[in-house]
């Protein structure tokens, strides 16, 4: 009986602490207006500039617009317009391969050179700043950086082929090597920051980690391992998602290198709006293809996300 009392009060006296720790967790918000004032300026600009458009492309795919005079709303047809037209399985196909070459060749190169560059016991600002300088420099002058490399008469790779013995190639004349150039390039030009995202995550390992490892024996392969790998994990995810968006979002690449050729097979989704929007001048059409690009990339997002996170769990 005395048992009894004792854990009704005891559970009394924590209903009362719960309670008392649920009102100051109350959101006073008399007390955030001020705050929300200083940031409706900044919602405004967001919503005008961010939202807005996204709403008005919605609106676009369901019409056939008319700048010049009223819009007519025609339900789906732009939807068939756009699973009917060949380009639109040559473009996804296009741009999965560029994701996919995009993860081979430049996802785990900045992560294995982070790793290097932290295990280094000098130099690291060096190395950093090495690394980070292709990202400054601006994307059209670096694309035309690597026209001049890719050139099939004289350009740099070629006759460098060429004083080792072998044959000049056709690099963004070629089916076959044009989406590793332009992947290539891709990679040399976002390895930078990337590599400074890997090394920021690498940052926040404490230091006794190392010690104890090392005292226990560990070589640098096994605390790269047990130590390094699960750290970055996370940077790991998010990394992963953002390059693939990013990739099958290539755009400019294709644009100043390939007009979308050799034969479509750098044409990507965004190359599309491009030619049908401002060339075509069919804003209803393009608004449909950016509907399907916003859907797509959103459910590889949440899809990706939720899986990697169910992993995470299970471990």
């Amino acid at each position: 009986m005395e048992v009894s009392i004792k854990s009704s009060a005891t559970n009394e006296a924590a209903d009362v602490q719960t309670k008392r720790q649920s009102r100051t967790r109350r959101i006073r918000w008399s007390e955030q207006i001020p705050a929300y004032l200083f940031l409706l300026p900044a919602l405004i600009v967001f919503g005008l500039f961010a939202w807005f458009p996204i709403i008005k492309t919605v609106i676009f795919s369901f019409q056939k617009v008319s700048l010049n005079s009223e819009s007519t709303w025609i339900g789906f047809e732009n939807f068939r317009r756009m699973l009917i037209d060949p380009a639109f399985g040559q473009a996804w196909s296009n741009s999965f391969q560029f994701a996919s070459l995009s993860l081979l060749m430049g996802f785990f190169l900045p992560i294995f050179v982070a790793i290097m560059v932290n295990e280094m016991r000098g130099l690291k600002g060096f190395f950093r700043l090495v690394y980070f300088l292709p990202t400054v420099i601006p994307i059209t002058v670096s694309i035309l950086i690597w026209r001049l490399i890719y050139a099939s008469d004289n350009g740099f790779l070629n006759s460098a082929l060429v004083a080792l013995g072998g044959h000049g190639q056709l690099w963004l004349q070629d089916p076959r090597l044009v989406k590793p150039a332009i992947i290539l390039l891709l990679t040399w030009a976002n390895f930078g920051s990337t590599l400074l995202i890997y090394l920021a995550s690498l940052q926040d390992i404490p230091a006794e980690q190392y010690e104890v490892a090392e005292i226990d024996g560990a070589s640098a392969f096994e605390r790269i391992r047990f130590i390094t790998l699960p750290y970055l994990y996370p940077t790991m995810i998010v990394t992963f998602v953002l390059q693939v968006i990013a990739v099958v979002q290539i755009f400019t690449e294709p644009f100043l290198l390939t007009q979308g050729g050799p034969a479509n097979t750098t044409l990507t989704p965004v190359l599309v709006i491009y030619r049908t929007a401002f060339l075509n001048n069919d804003f209803g059409l393009a608004s449909a293809w950016s509907l399907s690009l916003i859907i797509i990339l959103s459910i590889f997002s949440v899809v990706y996300l939720r899986i990697s996170r169910r992993n995470e769990n299970a471990v």
